[in-house]
């Protein structure tokens, strides 16, 4: 079976990877184009396009593939008997979905319907879904609306971060892909209609996401750390600096330690011990085990405060920084 792939992300390799590993006839794979990184700003090629490259498979990057009709008739020239797409980044038009003997095939980080869009891994984490997936589907017009076709499913544990499920769901996806595969040659794979009254939607996570609202609840803003850890990150004003907060515990019981009381605002910090911060939320108390002030490095709350003022008392989110 020839296959055209259309991925960029990390999260894509693995897919691509199986396919290769698999012995499948990879026409070609389309990927986007190399973008600056770090401070140098040197251009840095896709992590597909240099698994690829170094497997002698011919790589295409359009800007816009929708807006470059040659290298549409290239892939056309391929006859890939189907495409599969994983983390492509662009939107397909139908010249491009009709190029397939058999269609269009992605690999969706959820199960569907639920968390369509862009950020799946981040929004199950971030709403504090029990369980998440792979959804196998034959792509369509719409965002995600295509038939289903296999699932796979996957257990979120309560301290699992969004970036330690993303690597889980990777090599989950290669082996949901792999499976879909077997299924559609030996004439096996049924499509399943979504219900769209069950859908949600994934948005972009952006910058600003991982900005912590102190009145909400202690799981909420535990969620939201998990979900937006390794990037962009959770974050809370500290006296003008902005404070990252990469690790945090949740517990339903109040330590004995602590005293609460609803004069205090949301975002008291209520004790430094070497557990960590003690924080006041909307609804009790959520205890900081890792921060990153400014450009400082990672550390527990403790090592910030040898030399620096975090004390009982003050309120996280005042006076903000931006």
């Amino acid at each position: 079976m020839k296959i055209l792939f259309m991925g960029t992300p990390e999260f894509a390799v693995p897919s691509l990877k199986a396919l290769y590993d698999n012995g499948y006839e990879i026409v070609g794979v389309v990927t986007q184009v190399d973008r600056p990184k770090d401070r140098g700003h040197t251009l840095k090629a896709p992590p597909v396009k240099e698994f690829a490259l170094a497997h002698q498979i011919p790589v295409f990057q359009p800007l816009k593939l929708s807006r470059e009709p040659e290298v549409v008739e290239a892939l056309r020239a391929l006859k890939p008997d189907v495409t599969v797409t994983c983390a492509f980044g662009q939107i397909l038009k139908q010249d491009v979905l009709d190029i397939p003997k058999y269609g269009t095939i992605n690999i969706h980080g959820s199960l569907l319907p639920k968390y369509r869009g862009a950020a799946p891994i981040q929004w199950a984490v971030i709403n504090g879904e029990a369980k998440t997936g792979i959804t196998t589907m034959f792509t369509d017009i719409g965002l995600d609306t295509g038939d289903m076709l296999l699932k796979d499913e996957i257990d979120i544990p309560d301290d699992m971060t969004a970036g330690q499920l993303h690597d889980i769901m990777a090599e989950l996806g290669a082996r949901t892909l792999i499976k879909t595969l077997k299924a559609l040659e030996d004439g096996t794979l049924k499509r399943i209609k979504q219900n769209d009254a069950e859908a949600t939607y994934a948005p972009k996570i952006e910058k600003n996401t991982g900005h912590i609202d102190w009145s909400k609840s202690s799981r909420q803003i535990h969620n939201l750390i998990r979900g937006t850890t390794p990037w962009p990150g959770a974050y809370t004003g500290l006296a003008g600096s902005r404070m990252r907060i990469w690790q945090s515990r949740c517990s339903d019981t109040q330590p004995p330690h602590i005293s609460l009381s609803e004069h205090q605002k949301p975002g008291t910090i209520l004790a430094l011990d070497n557990a960590g911060l003690w924080v006041k939320t909307g609804d009790g108390v959520l205890l900081i085990t890792e921060i990153q002030v400014d450009s400082s490095k990672r550390m527990t709350p403790k090592q910030y405060a040898n030399g620096h003022q975090l004390n009982e008392g003050m309120v996280l989110g005042s006076n903000e920084a931006s």
